[in-house]
């Protein structure tokens, strides 16, 4: 007969408290059935898990090697028994969330970190999406809670949570900044447009373009790295390029009108499965929006 799970909790247990008697009141058994166990652990592996030092109950080196292999899964016993235990209580094994990425990394962290701290056993899975993408293909990814911008064909359909802001910007030695300000249409058309749409658009051969050449990223990351790089001008998340900015190696663009874009982000949810968890991630999200 081989060791059981229980026995392993037991060790872990006599470690964590330090002697046997304060172990035993922690599993709610007498001291005599818990020392048997260990031994019956012990004479089964046939090495010495334990030893007394004064009044503490230590790990013997030998101990202390198989107790470090048994953590992971003395570790993954418990989660189960949490997660089963959050499953009795009501609580939701897993929320599905899509996210437009020019949504504030920082806010959007803070507030999943939140979130895991009400609600530690829920599995949070976040999909990040670009602000060009239709609400029928927003809607095929079937999740819980939805961040995005509102598409043409949206109607009326979430809540308004925040505008976020973006500056047309370009490498502090970009041509465009050695012309006169203010810098007209006529300027920008000479010089690469950096723009950020999803592979559906990236693939259409045929859309307009707003300058004589236009670069397209699917990453707001990617398209920012082109433009650092001097490979064109573009609108980028303000909030995001602002460091760049802060530090001269993008600068803002002198424009007669149109330096500055807004987009609007709205928080949806499926309705059919609206409960307390989707209700909490709301209120967390919309309360980063405003800091």
């Amino acid at each position: 007969m081989k060791t059981t799970l229980e026995q392993w909790q037991l060790l872990q247990a006599v470690v964590d408290c330090g002697s046997f008697a304060r172990a035993a009141e922690e599993f709610n058994r007498s001291q005599s059935s818990l020392s048997y166990q260990l031994t019956l652990m012990q004479e089964r592996l046939g090495v010495p898990l334990l030893t007394i030092v004064g009044r503490k109950a230590e790990l013997t080196p030998q101990g202390q090697q198989l107790l470090a292999q048994a953590q992971p899964l003395l570790q993954g016993f418990m989660t189960l028994e949490n997660r089963a235990a959050a499953l009795k209580r009501g609580e939701r094994a897993r929320l599905d969330l899509v996210v437009d990425s020019i949504f504030p990394k920082s806010s959007l962290f803070n507030a999943l970190r939140r979130f895991q701290q009400a609600y530690p056993m829920t599995q949070v899975h976040l999909t990040e999406v670009l602000r060009s993408e239709r609400l029928s293909d927003l809607k095929k990814r079937e999740a819980d809670v939805y961040l995005v911008t509102q598409p043409d064909d949206m109607a009326t359909s979430g809540n308004a949570l925040m505008g976020i802001t973006f500056v047309a910007v370009a490498h502090r030695e970009h041509p465009l900044l050695q012309l006169p300000a203010p810098l007209g249409r006529d300027d920008l058309a000479r010089y690469p447009l950096i723009e950020i749409v999803d592979r559906t658009q990236q693939q259409i051969h045929n859309r307009p373009f707003s300058s004589a050449e236009s670069w397209t990223f699917t990453t707001i990351e990617a398209a920012t790295e082109a433009v650092a790089h001097c490979v064109g001008y573009g609108w980028l998340p303000e909030a995001q390029v602002q460091p760049l900015i802060t530090s001269g190696e993008l600068v803002p663009l002198p424009l007669v009108q149109g330096s500055r874009r807004t987009t609007q982000l709205f928080l949806l949810v499926n309705e059919d499965v609206v409960d307390k968890e989707i209700e909490l991630l709301k209120t967390l999200l919309s309360d980063e929006a405003k800091r």
